[in-house]
């Protein structure tokens, strides 16, 4: 027997036994048990149930925006080391589809829902409820699909008529 072959009887050997050890089937957390944790369900369907209390301004947000979303999306919001934002409404159908808030995303809970669970990159679930309802009404007003001056809320939130809202073909019933 060579030895490289009876290194590789060894690790085989040894392996199999690390893994049949109880300690490590104690790891983690079974994902039905996941599913009933509050923290991970928390989905926005388009009619904005489950949506949590509070609110927050355009105005606002534009100050967060600028401390929080600015050094990746630009001073603007049209690019800067990650996706536009702002811009591009009817773009799709092009060579180079921009897929920008408004050109793209269907529904304003989905927005939502986005950046509270994934914004900003190095910190997700970071942002107040008012800190998401403000810098989502900034960038729905930046692109003109609610007034400047706009306050959001979880009543006010999915009554948002995105640009895009029929450009997707359900799957699934729309809860």
């Amino acid at each position: 027997m060579s030895m490289a072959y009876k290194l590789l009887l060894l690790i085989l050997l040894f392996s199999s036994y690390a893994m049949a050890n109880p300690v490590y089937q104690k790891l983690g957390i079974p994902a039905d048990e996941i599913s009933q944790q509050a923290q991970w369900n928390i989905s926005i369907p388009p009619s904005g149930k489950g949506l949590p209390q509070g609110q927050g301004s355009a105005q606002k947000g534009a100050e967060i925006f600028a401390m929080q979303c600015a050094a990746c999306h630009g001073p603007q919001a049209i690019g800067g080391s990650a996706e536009p934002l702002m811009g591009e409404v009817g773009s799709l159908g092009g060579e180079y589809p921009e897929k920008t808030v408004a050109s793209y995303w269907p529904y304003a809970t989905t927005l939502f829902d986005y950046i509270r669970r994934a914004m900003p990159i190095n910190a997700p679930f970071s942002l107040t409820a008012d800190e998401v309802y403000s810098l989502s009404a900034y960038l729905l007003s930046q692109d003109g699909i609610i007034p400047a001056n706009s306050t959001l809320n979880q009543d006010s939130l999915p009554k948002v008529i995105m640009p895009n809202r029929d450009g997707f073909i359900p799957v699934y019933p729309i809860p």
